[in-house]
């Protein structure tokens, strides 16, 4: 489940943070808002795999499991902007700065996940 869960985290976080230089270097997108946008695709692309792959043969209905799934998310997303917002405040590096965050946000996500919405571990 942990080596599942370890790849499709990189090649999602890999999309989102793709999305997030597209949207601030090509769009003119501001980096908060860009960071929030690309956390919520980025962790729905991560829903759709954790339902199907990771944690196949969940008893979980996919109506309800997204629903915990989004409640989850919110925890994440308001660390992910917290620290996001700090770590820029310091003058680190937005890429740097959703990496560095990306860390803690998504160990706290997969264990929620894992724990209240799978109920794998």
């Amino acid at each position: 489940m942990l080596a599942r869960n370890s790849v499709v985290s990189i090649g999602v976080f890999a999309f989102g943070l793709g999305l997030l230089w597209l949207l601030v270097e090509r769009h003119g997108m501001a980096k908060i808002p860009a960071a929030a946008l690309t956390f919520v695709a980025a962790n729905s692309l991560h829903y759709a795999f954790g339902r199907s792959w990771i944690y196949e043969g969940t008893e979980r209905k996919l109506v309800e499991g997204y629903a915990f799934f989004l409640v989850n998310a919110l925890v994440g997303l308001a660390v992910t902007l917290l620290l996001f917002a700090l770590f820029l405040a310091v003058g680190m590096n937005y890429l740097v700065a959703r990496i560095v965050t990306s860390l803690f946000a998504g160990l706290a996500l997969f264990v929620l996940n894992a724990v209240f919405n799978f109920r794998s571990l």
